[in-house]
């Protein structure tokens, strides 16, 4: 599974972490997140994510 980082603040999605504070078990790959999701530091969007290099 691939980490995502947010373009907006450089937050990183670790799906193996998942967000537990949003309701977000471990081991969510970033494609199943709801599209209610948005970055838990800055509230930026799903579409503000970029894939890890």
């Amino acid at each position: 599974m691939d980490n995502y980082v947010c373009g907006v603040c450089g937050y990183v999605y670790e799906p193996l972490a998942g967000d537990i504070e949003s309701d977000v078990p471990p081991a969510t790959p970033f494609s199943e997140l709801p599209p209610s999701w948005v970055c838990p530091v800055c509230g930026a969007y799903k579409s503000e994510f970029e894939k890890e290099e």
